[in-house]
């Protein structure tokens, strides 16, 4: 398969329809949202499910997000509530991707095989003209090779899926970078499944009860079956191995430094010269977790090319601010934590 490649911005009508004609049609599609890009699907075909499964590589009972161009339209695919609108005028179009019942019409292939159905309402703007020049809902995952480092620009996705796709549309890179919050609303509780850039506590300023899944800061017991994407497996590993250290910058540098081998560190901008023979990486200011989170992906797959034999990094802390970071870089180490 020979895989298009453009750059694009909303006003590119042609493009834009010529794309929605490839997800109508069966086909893939890989597109930028404010998170991560997406590799979409027509929701309502379950053979293009089977394909963004095939192209990433990816067990077929991770559930897919079902994206839309605006909240209203879940209605054609999942049973919507007050508390669903409720969020959405707070948070959509935005980062946030809310479990809800789903009806027939949507395969079973894209939900895992649950009776319910993840639906987000992306606020990048070539994703929403997109949705609505295929004229069907998205269904969408991240654009990279399952287990890889989520993409953040259209560079990574051409890496990744060259030749397994009909078409990537090139918006420029994602301002957030880590995926959405995932959260399911059940007996007036809101938990969260996944953490991203909206926190709990902002949550609950719609929700006064927001509570944390135990599989977002621990691993999913085996033989559970995910609710949400990037709960069960692991996810974002770069190809050198990742070790998270916990304790404070003095005791992280002496333990860098002491190490043997070709190694790399994700140091945080205050500490860049402490480190005497790591290749080292600014991920950003220690208290700064919007630059942490958006330089994550990018700088796990900047790794691969250095082939070190270990890549070090400090290990987040879990207050709101951090618990997406904290979530996607324990399981990127696969757990793989030193205490100093």
């Amino acid at each position: 398969m020979i895989t298009e490649y453009i750059k694009v911005t909303p006003q590119d009508t042609e493009i834009l329809t010529k794309a929605g004609e490839i997800i109508r049609s069966g086909g893939l599609v890989a597109f930028p949202t404010e998170t991560v890009y997406g590799l979409g699907g027509n929701a309502y075909d379950p053979k293009a499910s089977e394909k963004i499964f095939a192209a990433k590589g990816r067990p077929g009972d991770n559930p897919l997000i079902v994206h839309v161009a605006a909240p209203e339209d879940a209605e054609a695919f999942a049973y919507t509530n007050e508390t669903y609108y409720k969020l959405c005028r707070r948070f959509a179009p935005g980062p946030l991707t809310v479990i809800l019942p789903k009806k027939d019409i949507i395969p079973l292939s894209v939900t895992g095989g649950l009776d319910t159905v993840a639906v987000r309402c992306p606020s990048h703007p070539v994703a929403r003209a997109l949705i609505k020049a295929a004229g069907v809902p998205i269904a969408a995952p991240s654009a990279n090779i399952s287990g890889a480092p989520s993409p953040t620009s259209a560079s990574h996705v051409l890496h990744d899926m060259d030749g397994r796709i009909e078409m990537i549309l090139d918006g420029g890179c994602c301002d957030i970078g880590v995926e959405s919050t995932v959260i399911k609303i059940e007996d007036g509780v809101c938990t969260v499944l996944r953490p991203g850039d909206i926190i709990p506590r902002e949550l609950c300023s719609v929700i006064p009860d927001v509570r944390v899944a135990a599989a977002v800061t621990d691993p999913t017991a085996a033989g559970d079956k995910p609710q949400s994407p990037g709960m069960k497996y692991k996810h974002y590993a770069p190809a050198s191995r990742l070790v998270l250290l916990d304790g404070d910058r003095e005791q992280f540098k002496e333990y860098v430094n002491s190490q043997k081998g070709k190694c790399a560190v994700l140091a945080y901008t205050e500490e860049i010269g402490n480190f005497t023979r790591a290749f080292v990486m600014d991920i950003g200011a220690s208290g700064d977790a919007h630059t942490q989170m958006k330089r994550l992906f990018s700088l796990l797959r900047d790794t691969d090319s250095l082939c070190a034999d270990v890549i070090y990094a400090h290990l987040p802390p879990k207050t709101d601010e951090f618990l997406a970071l904290y979530n996607r870089i324990i399981r990127a180490a696969g757990c793989d934590i030193v205490k100093l």
